[in-house]
């Protein structure tokens, strides 16, 4: 169990809290929240760096009357909901976690049955309502802020290449929801997320083939030629790889890590330029060294405001040690507003009113808000990829506007 703790600088060597089986009796006028995390299994290093991460919240905002009561999730939804039925059995008023879509599903009947709110730390839509909330970065608002920004600057036609998985089509249905209007999504194609060639799938994206033979066509036709209009005209061909604009000014690539490196690097060679295509990315762009691809080199992408993220890592690396994984601000934000709320003058207030209340929670990764369905907002950045890094085209919002609940 944590109550308020010592600053976790005085703690740097203390990575892993002990965990009682069974928690005490909370103290009178105790606030108890429960904490579900994985602690073992194969994301026990993610665990514990999200109940680092939710100690530092408690440090910054805790009173002495606030407890988490840390419990192990493990890897699957059984042992998720025995995890939360020791919490409520521990007097949670609030659950913080699991971390799974999975998980969630399986711990948000009881949940509810107990009256006892979730705030996940899931990106699923479709595990949130019925008294569960997600914290995770939904695909959907990430389209919706870059397709946004995309419009403002002139672009109206869009493609996308994505993974034929559920992370692939949702993100084209918001791709088509936020080009609806003025601007159209003239070229999808789904791609085997498991593949590791994409030479195929680019070439056929491209229309490589006829493009190539209608370029060859009309330099053999100038070719026959001897007129000084027709010479200028093959000497100019001679510069192009392909004859033919594509249907589309702006390009969609909603993946990371090495599949997006593969094929990025495959659109050029195929003659998709990204002098005259803008590419564009969700959140899984956001990782070190996205510019050594020189294809992604101009694009624009949804993130967090990167100093309020950068200083909780600094903060994080000076206490324990190691860089956080991505996903610990969640559960520092998740503490942050599990202690906000539990210290109101009239008592801890974890109803859903004081849940989505319509100005949000300011979090390690900007503003932020939680939606009547369970759903969330956030206030994203749009960056650019530059060689060394990246820099910011369009700041995050520090307020939000008229709640959509």
């Amino acid at each position: 169990m944590l109550s308020r703790p010592a600053s976790p600088q005085d703690q740097p060597g203390a990575t892993t809290p002990e965990t009682p089986l069974v928690a005490p009796p909370p103290i009178e006028g105790a606030v108890r929240v429960g904490l579900l995390v994985p602690l073992s299994g194969a994301n026990a290093s993610l665990g514990q760096a999200m109940l680092n991460a939710a100690q530092m919240a408690l440090f910054d905002w805790a009173d002495e009357r606030f407890e988490i009561v840390v419990h192990d999730t493990g890897d699957s939804p059984e042992n998720a909901l025995r995890a939360a039925e020791e919490a409520i059995s521990d007097g949670a008023q609030l659950m913080l976690g699991p971390l799974l879509a999975q998980s969630v599903r399986a711990v948000t009947p009881t949940a509810r049955v107990a009256r006892v709110p979730v705030v996940a730390f899931s990106s699923d839509r479709a595990v949130a309502g019925e008294g569960a909330y997600i914290l995770g970065f939904q695909p959907e608002a990430e389209v919706r802020r870059v397709v946004g920004y995309a419009r403002s600057r002139g672009f109206a036609r869009f493609a996308a290449l994505a993974p034929d998985n559920d992370y692939g089509h949702a993100v084209v249905a918001a791709l088509r929801q936020a080009a609806a209007g003025n601007a159209a999504v003239t070229q999808v194609q789904f791609y085997d997320p498991n593949a590791t060639d994409f030479s195929d799938l680019v070439r056929r994206f491209a229309n490589y083939d006829m493009r190539r033979q209608a370029l060859l066509a009309q330099k053999k036709e100038l070719e026959g030629r001897e007129d000084e209009i027709a010479k200028r005209a093959l000497a100019r061909l001679e510069k192009l790889q392909t004859l033919g604009e594509l249907p589309f000014d702006a390009l969609l690539l909603p993946d990371g890590g090495q599949r997006l490196q593969s094929i990025a690097a495959l659109l050029p060679f195929y003659d998709i330029d990204p002098a005259k295509i803008r590419m564009l990315g969700t959140g899984r762009w956001d990782q070190a060294r996205l510019g050594a691809e020189p294809a992604l080199v101009g694009g624009w992408y949804p993130a967090p405001p990167p100093q309020t993220r950068a200083t909780f890592e600094q903060r994080y690396r000076q206490a324990f040690g190691a860089a956080p994984p991505r996903l610990a601000t969640l559960a520092y934000d998740a503490g942050a507003l599990a202690a906000i709320l539990g210290r109101s003058e009239k008592g801890a207030d974890f109803s859903p009113a004081a849940l989505t209340q319509a100005s949000g929670f300011a979090g390690s990764d900007g503003i932020f808000r939680l939606r009547a369905d369970g759903g969330n907002e956030r206030g994203l950045a749009v960056l650019q990829v530059l060689t060394n890094g990246t820099r910011v085209v369009s700041q995050a919002p520090e307020s939000f506007g008229p709640s959509p609940n």
